[in-house]
C-alpha cells in the first residue's frame, strides 16, 4: 500500500536576457547600460523544495506525518511518503540509500535488526512512544482467563518480550530472573493457566482476536484494529512507565546521515507544540508524544 504526501510549488522563472550592444556606426556608438530591472525581475525565483522520503507504518506514523507535512515545506522540503506494513522492508530500503528515513519503530528494535541484519542505522530523533497492551478476544477479562487459553503476541524479539513482560506484571505468568528485553517464551518459568502462545508477525496479531481469548498489541496495530488504549485494552503499560519510555518509536536514518539538514528539519518539525498537540488530540492516549 503507497500513500504519497507531495507537496509541490509552482513558481514563476524569470530569464534575464542579455543585451547586446551592436555598433552600427562610430558615431551613433551603441547604449551599452543595461535597462531598469522590474519589481518582479528583482524577485529571486521561488527555492525548489527538496524531497525527503520516509518509510512509514500507517498508524499513527505516516498520519503524523500527513499532518507535519506543511509544516515542513515551510523549512524549504516536501515529503514523500510510502506506507510499509512489515518491520523488516522499511529498514532495507533506509539501509540501500533507496529511502532517506523511516518512521515506525522504537531503539531496542532497530538495535537488534542491526545486529541480526548487519545493518547500520541509527536514531535520529525521539518523536512519540506507544503503550503496549493487552486486549480481549474471545475472553474481555483477565479473570476469566482458562486453563490451555490461546494469547496472540508479537514474534520478533524486542516485542515478544515486552508482550512477555506486560503479562508477568498482570499475574499471567513468571519470566526467569534477568530475562529483560531479550526473553522469550522459552522463559517462562511459571504458567499458572497453561497458556499457549500464538506467535505471529506484529501486523497479524490483530487479525486473531476473534481466535483466540487475548491479544497483546503495539500501539499502532491497536490503533488500526479499531481498539482505543483508554477504553478497550485490559491492561496498558503506564505512560511514565520505564519500558514506555524505553520503545520510544524514532526517526531512524543510515549511519551518518543524522546530521543532515533535512532530518534535523524533519525531526525539528515533529518534536514541534503543533505536532505534539495533534498527538494528544488525535490518539486518545495511545500515542504520546516525547518530550
Amino acid at each position: 500500500m503507497t500513500k504519497k504526501i507531495l507537496a509541490s510549488i509552482l513558481g514563476a522563472t524569470f530569464v534575464l536576457g542579455a543585451i547586446t550592444g551592436c555598433g552600427a556606426e562610430e558615431s551613433a556608438p551603441a547604449d551599452t547600460s543595461a535597462p531598469a530591472e522590474t519589481a518582479a525581475e528583482s524577485e529571486a525565483a521561488p527555492a525548489e523544495l527538496q524531497t525527503i522520503k520516509v518509510a512509514a507504518s500507517a498508524t499513527p506514523h505516516a498520519e503524523i506525518l500527513e499532518f507535519a507535512a506543511p509544516l515542513l515545506e515551510a523549512k524549504g522540503y516536501k515529503l514523500d511518503v510510502t506506507v510499509f506494513d512489515d518491520y523488516v522492508q522499511p529498514n532495507l530500503v533506509v539501509e540501500s540509500g533507496e529511502f532517506d528515513a523511516n518512521y515506525f519503530q522504537h531503539v531496542p528494535y532497530l538495535d537488534s535488526f542491526n545486529e541480526e541484519q548487519g545493518t547500520h542505522l541509527v536514531d535520529a530523533g525521539d518523536i512519540h512512544y506507544e503503550p503496549f497492551g493487552i486486549y480481549p478476544g474471545t475472553k474481555a477479562s483477565l479473570d476469566d482467563a482458562a486453563d490451555g487459553d490461546v494469547v496472540a503476541i508479537p514474534n520478533d524479539t524486542t516485542n515478544e518480550a515486552r508482550a512477555l513482560l506486560l503479562l508477568q506484571d498482570n499475574g499471567l505468568l513468571k519470566l526467569k530472573d534477568g530475562a529483560g528485553l531479550t526473553a522469550t517464551i522459552n522463559d517462562i518459568v511459571e504458567n499458572p493457566k497453561n497458556l499457549e502462545f500464538q506467535e505471529l508477525e506484529a501486523a497479524q496479531v490483530a487479525r486473531v482476536k476473534d481466535e483466540v481469548a487475548f491479544v497483546v498489541l503495539n500501539g499502532n496495530y491497536a490503533l488500526e484494529a479499531g481498539f482505543s488504549v483508554a477504553k478497550d485494552s485490559i491492561a496498558y503499560e503506564s505512560t511514565d512507565s520505564e519500558a514506555a519510555k524505553t520503545y520510544v518509536n524514532i526517526i531512524a536514518v543510515a549511519e551518518g546521515n543524522e546530521n543532515n539538514d533535512g532530518i534535523k528539519a524533519l525531526v525539528d518539525v515533529l518534536k514541534s507544540d503543533d505536532v505534539k498537540k495533534f498527538i494528544a488530540d488525535t490518539y486518545d492516549g495511545a500515542v504520546v508524544a516525547f518530550e
